[in-house]
């Protein structure tokens, strides 16, 4: 046990060593992008509970999100390392290459290495790598070390050991941050920080002390009509459960006894509505003894919005606000992350920046780094104000993050936080609509070739001339899943939700029952080879 201890220490301060690196090159990595000159590891590994991740429809291809990173090769010196568990489909990556303006395919494509580890299982991308010796030393031996960095989906005690590994400063948060990205950890940083965010509980580890704290939140609030339950570590919504408490409304405080009321919520929690499809009670229950959980209540209102914040604190212990957007939400009660629009809404957008501002500097003075967002939820008071109730925070890439850098890489623009607009060098707005959740059965089947077709026949690529169009990701998923992720920007949010609809009734059209539509895009695509041939 000594020689353990002592080996994560030696680990530790490697670590910290190579956090203390991304000052020096920090110029280098996030300066002007044309004297960028660096080597960029992307280990896209979702190292989080995987019985969680689990609930995600399709989640073997999210290692797919952080493809926007190739969008950097158009900087003819920097070069990238792409690692995945399963090797990605040679389409899948010429398409984002196409996307580069004025760099030669092949150009880009030699300063690209594209590794896998061949291994589909349920468990971290980095655990497969670390893993794997010879491919440690490959990925190591591919590297200009004093000018490389990596970028995760989220920091771990994995990410750290590879990072150490490797010779590489990891740039995210240290893995003994993250508590901050949690459900309780959140609302910790709330309650310092003086942001406004919905009255609950901290951390229980059990069923017992989890009805305990649901009754003692109800007598706080003795008017409440529902409480969330969520997970600790749960993610995308997909870990909630929705309290009823009207069915038994006639022991709400000062009705009835705390003994009463804790029966109640005792009978009441295996009948509580599960946000993800396939969870139950058995499950659920158990899964709070291993991760933890918290109570808090359900914010209600008429019209009701769930606006987010992105920011990043630099190595620098800068903070910057990045974006806002408003979050589309699904699910039985609106808490599973469907997609976004950007900016949020211009009423609110300006205040969520100063609330994103105020909390990034507390992840700062913790020891934060990179990327952090902040989701809300906001209820219209009727008289052009919206009350905001902070909900949680994610030290991590979220689904708002690939459509933003997406849009930034393309169009090298910048973010104005005076109007919290986004603009391009040709000094245009910039909008878009967002989803990582564009999923129908009729989809099912389709090739990541085939979707090239459609794409190509249709005209829905981005255009880089007029900077608007579609960039298409989680393209792998659309064969057994039927679903696809998609950013389609516009010059006014008009324009850029009439080109999302656009692609659905193309995608639509392109997949009903009659596939001769689909035949005759082949044909348009390959004349000759489809020639003689019949649908």
């Amino acid at each position: 046990m000594q020689i353990l201890n002592i080996a994560n220490l030696e680990q530790t301060d490697s670590f910290k060593f190579l956090q203390l690196t991304l000052r020096d090159r920090w110029q280098s990595i996030e300066g002007p992008t044309e004297s960028s000159d660096v080597d960029i590891l992307v280990v896209p590994s979702l190292s989080i509970d995987q019985r969680e991740l689990r609930k995600v429809e399709g989640y073997e291809h999210y290692e797919e999100r952080l493809l926007f990173s190739l969008i950097r090769l158009w900087n003819p010196r920097n070069r990238l390392i792409y690692v995945t568990s399963v090797p990605l489909h040679p389409s899948i990556i010429d398409y984002y290459l196409q996307l580069l303006p004025g760099i030669p395919f092949s150009h880009a494509r030699n300063r690209l290495l594209l590794l896998s580890t061949y291994d589909s299982s349920l468990k971290p991308l980095s655990q497969k790598i670390l893993e794997r010796p010879r491919l440690l030393h490959r990925i190591r031996q591919a590297l200009r070390l004093d000018k490389s960095f990596m970028i995760c989906y989220n920091s771990t005690p994995l990410e750290a050991e590879l990072s150490v590994k490797l010779g590489v400063p990891l740039y995210a948060a240290a893995p003994q941050l993250q508590t901050w990205g949690t459900k309780s950890g959140s609302r910790q940083i709330f309650a310092e920080t003086g942001v406004p965010h919905p009255d609950g509980s901290d951390l229980v580890k059990s069923v017992a002390d989890l009805e305990e704290a649901a009754v003692q939140l109800w007598e706080r609030q003795p008017n409440l009509k529902r409480m969330v339950v969520k997970l600790n570590e749960g993610i995308s919504g997909e870990g909630n459960a929705l309290l009823d408490l009207r069915p038994i409304a006639d022991i709400a405080p000062p009705g009835g006894s705390h003994g009463e009321r804790l029966a109640a919520i005792s009978d009441r929690l295996p009948q509580m509505r599960f946000q993800a499809s396939q969870e139950t009670w058995e499950n659920f229950s158990g899964r709070i003894g291993e991760l933890g959980a918290i109570v808090e209540a359900f914010v209600e209102g008429e019209i009701k919005r769930s606006p987010s914040v992105q920011g990043r604190i630099t190595p620098l212990g800068e903070v910057e606000i990045l974006s806002t957007h408003d979050q589309i939400l699904g699910g039985p009660d609106g808490q599973v992350y469907l997609g976004c629009r950007f900016p949020a809404d211009e009423t609110y957008r300006l205040q969520l920046q100063l609330l994103g501002t105020k909390i990034g500097m507390k992840l700062a003075e913790k020891g934060a780094l990179e990327r952090f967002g902040v989701d809300f939820i906001a209820v219209d008071q009727g008289n052009g104000q919206w009350d905001m109730q902070a909900i949680e925070i994610n030290l991590r890439k979220g689904g708002t993050t690939h459509p933003f850098m997406t849009l930034k890489l393309l169009t090298n623009g910048r973010y104005d936080f005076s109007t919290g607009l986004f603009y391009s060098q040709q000094g245009r707005p910039k909008y878009y609509i967002a989803t990582d959740n564009l999923q129908k059965d009729r989809y099912q089947g389709l090739l990541p070739n085939d979707l090239m077709d459609i794409i190509a026949h249709h005209r829905l690529h981005f255009d880089t001339g007029t900077e608007t169009g579609t960039v298409f990701h989680l393209m792998g998923c659309l064969s057994q899943f039927g679903k696809l992720g998609l950013t389609s920007i516009g010059d006014s949010p008009q324009q850029a939700e009439e080109i999302y609809n656009k692609v659905v009734k193309v995608l639509d059209e392109e997949t009903n029952s009659n596939n001769q539509d689909f035949c005759s895009v082949l044909e348009h695509t390959f004349p000759v080879a489809w020639d003689g041939f019949s649908c």
